[in-house]
């Protein structure tokens, strides 16, 4: 299954070790991956297959939203048919 993970928040370095080794960990992977610095703010999305994950995705989502929290920045996870629906309106 296709899920998008958005990560935002001042920029610091080791955000995209820090998500890309907690996915890892999981059993997720990566497939395709964006991320630019406006000013002092990072933006990243990752398109990623969460389907040899052995972790539930609300689970995951949710450890996810913490791990985020404690390098100081928003990490959300979505299934990749409501994200597709929610940005193609």
């Amino acid at each position: 299954m296709r899920a998008v993970v958005t990560v935002s928040g001042t920029d610091r370095r080791g955000i995209i070790a820090k998500v890309s080794g907690f996915l890892y960990e999981k059993g997720v992977n990566i497939e395709d991956i964006s991320q630019t610095i406006l000013g002092e703010q990072f933006a990243m999305i990752m398109m990623v297959d969460v389907t040899e994950s052995n972790t539930e995705f609300s689970v995951l989502a949710q450890e996810l939203e913490d791990m985020g929290r404690s390098i100081g920045m928003t990490v959300r996870l979505q299934h990749g048919a409501i994200f597709d629906a929610m940005h193609n309106v």
